[in-house]
């Protein structure tokens, strides 16, 4: 997710994945008058399994206390860039899809945030043949659309063709290029089928042309939603998606508003994941961080039945918020399994000493103190988080040691070079904390000798545009974490050369001969903890070519109004879990 990735673990040869645990004040915990800072270095991890069929058949255990009715509100800065699951790859569009879209698989939430990997509209996780490169999944009866039509098998396999369409260029490319014969696929359009994906009765075979114990943990991507034959337009399905969950579409107003409605067609026994407590959810767009977080302070109105997707408490009421006890009982804060960083473009700045440059040159303490301190994320040296299997800790460019930056090692890097008064484009997205950040990053790198111009992009289609490959930025932000079990939903969609691409992941366009053969030697071992230190190997490889800054590991701080029922972390998607929440009467 090119704003935050799942984090799993492989263990005991099973696929399964990790989270880090609750910190500080959470909802499992509400009352506490602990004011600790939580540790992403220090965090522990938890196992996501494999559930079982029982697991996977509904209805979802009912939330204790939960009432029906209601309308949940949300307090947010920006709209969707994408509601096609096909083009979903970013953590906020996958976590407002939730109510709406279902998959094959999917994760099932416990009333403490943990989580188990099951069958959404499939009877189980799956049953994996030929040692990972074959996988059959069975259909569960019942399953309809919200105009009550059946789910069909056509609408499944036209789900997984579509992928191929040269239109879909923003969402994972997992099944495209693991499929036999994805690499000459043009997608269903022309009456063509893929012969790989084979259907019969109620049972869809995905033939793989290398072993992936882990694809069932893919495919509960939300980029593997659930498409409706009859019903796709197509690039227009962008905006107005068909829903099979227990909430459908009722209004878009795109920038503005987003309203779900009940979808009466959705029958609770068929799905174990979702429970469907309030009436209505209206997400309103718009809403800056200190805005947002004044009005869950205050408390007044449809505001206490608000929550947020994407802001959290505003840096600069983080001090007021967490330290109050009252208020900090309506906050739930989360260490993530994100890193944030802000890939180098590698076609525009060509020589290394200039990348390694920018990174001595990070003003990380400053950023920081802006972000609202310790509270709200841990300074980062690597690409891979504390909390990932894999993880190495290093430090190559010095960067705890004098975390306010060395414009002095900087600029000797530049003199070496022949590059003082090198230019950077710098694109940041369009918030208040986003330009104070940007002000600070401005004066570090003039500091050490660079020409800087800072360039807002809108935040709405933000991913979209740095996702060009023929962009005119030199450094941009972004954030990954995994997508399931390894480093190789890091490494491999982020930093091979294989996907470098308009919609691609390869933000930094990185193509270094090495980089890619050591992912692709990595991928092939198969005893996790060599495959895991091999990991580690790759992180400090790419970092040694300084492609990318890495800059913080977040902490989440989420706050909500005060009838707000049931604020649990959903694990598997990292965010808020949407349908465990109840309107309070």
């Amino acid at each position: 997710m090119s704003f935050s990735r799942r984090n799993f673990l492989i263990a005991t040869g099973v696929a399964a994945a990790s989270t880090t645990v609750l910190s500080a004040c959470s909802s499992s915990d509400k009352g506490s008058n602990d004011n600790s800072v939580p540790s992403v270095s220090k965090a522990k991890t938890m196992n996501i399994p494999v559930g079982t069929k029982a697991d996977s058949t509904g209805p979802a255990p009912e939330v204790p206390g939960a009432v029906k009715g209601g309308t949940i509100y949300s307090l947010d800065q920006f709209d969707m860039d994408h509601m096609d699951p096909a083009q979903i790859y970013v953590s906020t569009e996958q976590a407002i899809t939730r109510p709406i879209l279902r998959g094959l698989t999917g994760y099932k939430v416990d009333d403490k945030g943990g989580a188990t990997l099951v069958g959404d509209v499939a009877t189980d996780a799956g049953t994996m043949k030929n040692g990972g490169k074959t996988w059959t999944f069975t259909i569960k009866d019942g399953i309809k659309w919200e105009d009550g039509s059946a789910l069909s098998m056509d609408d499944v396999r036209h789900t997984f063709e579509r992928l191929f369409a040269s239109f879909v260029t923003e969402g994972p490319r997992y099944v495209q290029q693991w499929m036999v014969g994805g690499d000459k696929y043009k997608g269903p359009y022309d009456g063509k089928h893929l012969d790989s994906l084979e259907i019969s009765g109620n049972t869809v075979t995905f033939n793989l042309t290398e072993p992936r114990t882990d694809f069932n943990y893919t495919l509960a991507m939300a980029g593997y939603g659930l498409v409706n034959k009859k019903k796709d337009t197509k690039e227009k399905y962008d905006k107005r998606p068909f829903a099979l969950g227990p909430y459908k579409v009722s209004d878009r107003q795109i920038g503005k508003s987003l309203t779900y409605v009940r979808n009466d067609h959705w029958d609770p026994k068929t799905d174990s994941i979702r429970n469907a407590y309030p009436d209505k959810f209206v997400f309103q767009f718009g809403f800056q961080p200190v805005a947002s977080t004044d009005r869950y302070i205050a408390d007044r109105g449809n505001d206490q039945y608000a929550m947020s997707i994407f802001n959290e408490v505003a840096a600069e009421r983080v001090a007021q918020v967490l330290t109050n006890a009252k208020l900090k009982q309506r906050v739930l804060t989360q260490v993530d399994t994100v890193t944030y960083y802000w890939p180098i473009n590698t076609t525009r700045i060509k020589d290394v000493k200039v990348r390694q440059a920018i990174n001595y040159a990070w003003p990380l303490q400053q950023l920081q103190t802006i972000r609202g301190g310790a509270a709200s994320s841990e300074m980062a040296t690597t690409i891979l988080s504390p909390v990932t299997p894999g993880y190495e800790k290093f430090d190559l460019y010095g960067k705890i040691q004098k975390p306010g930056g060395d414009p002095d090692k900087a600029k000797a890097l530049l003199k070496e070079a022949g590059k003082v008064g090198q230019k950077l484009v710098i694109a940041y997205q369009q918030s208040d904390n986003a330009v104070k950040q940007a002000v600070a990053i401005k004066r570090a790198l003039e500091a050490a000798g660079f020409q800087v111009v800072n360039q807002q992009v809108d935040k709405t289609t933000f991913y979209t545009q740095i996702g060009k490959i023929d962009n005119s930025y030199d450094l941009f932000a972004a954030g990954w974490s995994p997508d399931w079990p390894n480093g190789y939903s890091v490494f491999f969609p982020c930093w091979d050369g294989k996907n470098i691409g308009d919609g691609r992941s390869n933000y930094a366009q990185l193509n270094d001969p090495g980089v890619n053969k050591a992912i692709d030697a990595a991928a092939k071992i198969a005893d996790v903890t060599q495959a895991n230190k091999a990991w580690g190997e790759v992180d400090r490889q790419i970092m040694e070519l300084a492609p990318v800054v890495p800059d913080y590991h977040s902490i989440r701080n989420w706050m909500y109004g005060s009838k707000v029922g049931n604020v649990v972390y959903d694990a598997g998607n990292t965010c808020v879990a949407l349908c465990k929440l109840y309107a309070k009467k």
